[in-house]
């Protein structure tokens, strides 16, 4: 299917475990009915920000598929939840480092004097949104710890003081919020990190969903071209938000056993019992007091690999337990579906997927496989390699001659949909493993892709050809993914086009 140097070939198999067409939207009958504990995304890159090269960036977005105009409540994340994201750093399949977030609803009580009674308004706001939230009516904020061991420790706001941090709220649109990135932009905070000699920073709030992806077409029965051109469908999520936990933690607080080798996933949980004044976090936030219900590393797996009756168990699970879904990785269904849709241009190799073990489960060698790799699912990166600037970032990753990209951890910009469906009917087999004996010769197949495509890593850098939509970018500095879509005027936000 491809000619490629033999360390792409190498990479480039790590990704066929995930041939599918979105990332974890609704991917599960329990989480799709609690959006709000919905795992979406969840990048891992070494900071590209000038300056900050000596920093990894860890985003988790959660909530799909927002609507801009998604009043009157909008989008706050779950005061009863536990967001957390897991972090490896010996090799093993156990978080060593655990950052966990934990959200608070303030109600105001807005009211207005109609014939002589002081009455609420059903509103967020009562006014334009500034920074001092005067005629905002709900403001959220949260903690955030940091656990090594039995050791857990409050983050510090350097900027406010204290521990407790602010989320802005959602861009409601243009005549409550004037400048949303400025306004915005004053909820970054940098932040003291135990154990850390250098502070790091925090952002939680509404981004513009940076996952790219033909959505509609690909889940009815693939339909569009997949051996058409990379830029000939337009992104379904072009007029989507999702909200980001955001943070930016020094290389040199991470390190551990697998020296420059990480591996992390994020994970939502919901609280078993207790108080449900979600006005307060108080009562206890043991993790035992919680039961996780959304797990995301490696993007797409449990939207298209993970077989429908283990989709919630898999939420449920953590990577030290993946050996349960081995079968899902050795003899994956997704080639087999794509086989009775195309035929022979989309092959079958051979089962089972043994170079998928070696590259899906462990990282790759000489790329992101630490020493001593444990088998397990999680996002890796090599925090040795270093970032590459946005001029020069290409959206296919290490098989584009990116080593700074997927799946040597996962930068917005990276098209892993377009990666996946170049290796998802084992083009690479034998490159790192056997694909079985029934294999044919895969490097005859077509290099498949959705058709849809980003324009850039920035605005600066934009390439905008066939439908590609020149919104779809990102920033050139953290938190990375754009300003969220206004909710009005509604000629900016994809309702009236």
């Amino acid at each position: 299917m491809m000619n490629r140097p033999s360390l792409g070939l190498r990479l480039g198999a790590a990704l066929l475990p995930m041939c599918a067409m979105a990332s974890s939207h609704r991917e599960a009958p329990a989480i799709a009915g609690q959006p709000r504990l919905d795992g979406t995304d969840f990048y891992m890159f070494r900071s590209y920000e000038p300056g900050r090269s000596g920093y990894v960036t860890f985003i988790a977005n959660y909530i799909p598929l927002e609507d801009a105009y998604g009043g009157p409540n909008y989008f706050n994340l779950d005061p009863h939840a536990l967001y957390q994201i897991h972090v490896v750093n010996d090799g093993g399949a156990k978080d060593d480092l655990t950052f966990d977030f934990r959200f608070s609803n303030t109600y105001k009580d807005l009211a207005v004097n109609a014939g002589g009674r002081k009455i609420p308004v059903p509103l967020i706001n009562i006014g334009p949104i500034d920074a001092g939230g005067a005629d905002l009516n709900v403001t959220q904020s949260y903690t955030v710890t940091v656990t090594r061991g039995r050791d857990r420790q409050s983050l510090g706001n350097k900027n406010l003081g204290g521990t407790t941090f602010y989320k802005p709220a959602d861009n409601v649109g243009m005549k409550s919020i004037s400048d949303y990135p400025a306004y915005a932009a004053s909820f970054l905070y940098d932040a003291s990190i135990p154990g850390c000699a250098s502070p790091g920073r925090v952002f939680v709030g509404q981004r513009k969903d940076g996952f790219v992806v033909n959505l509609g077409e690909v889940f009815d029965l693939v339909n569009t071209n997949p051996a058409g051109p990379r830029d000939g469908e337009p992104n379904t999520l072009t007029y989507k938000n999702v909200t980001s936990i955001a943070i930016e933690v020094p290389i040199s607080c991470l390190m551990g056993k697998a020296g420059a080798i990480i591996g992390a996933w994020t994970t939502a949980s919901a609280r078993r019992s207790g108080d449900d004044d979600d006005s307060s976090q108080g009562g206890s936030w043991d993790s035992d007091d919680f039961r996780q219900v959304s797990r995301l590393g490696m993007p797409l797996v449990n939207e298209l690999v993970i077989g429908l009756p283990d989709k919630d168990k898999f939420n449920a699970s953590t990577p030290d337990h993946d050996t349960q879904f081995l079968n899902y990785v050795t003899n994956p269904s997704l080639p087999v579906l794509l086989n009775a849709l195309f035929g022979n241009a989309a092959l079958i190799p051979g089962y089972p997927r043994n170079d998928l073990i070696a590259a899906f489960l462990t990282g790759v060698k000489g790329i992101n496989q630490p020493p001593n790799a444990t088998p397990s699912e999680m996002l890796r990166l090599n925090t040795s390699t270093p970032p590459t600037a946005p001029a020069s970032q290409n959206d296919l990753g290490v098989l584009g001659g990116d080593l700074a990209g997927f799946p040597n951890g996962r930068r917005p910009y990276d098209d892993v949909v377009d990666i996946t469906l170049r290796v998802a009917e084992g083009a690479l087999c034998g490159a790192i493993g056997s694909c079985g004996s029934e294999s044919s010769d895969p490097n005859k197949g077509t290099p498949y892709t959705d058709g849809a495509r980003a324009a850039g890593p920035e605005a600066s850098y934009a390439h905008v050809t066939g439908q590609i939509n020149a919104s779809d970018t990102y920033l050139g500095v953290f938190p990375y993914l754009m300003t969220p879509v206004p909710g009005s005027p509604n000629g900016v936000n994809g309702i009236a086009k």
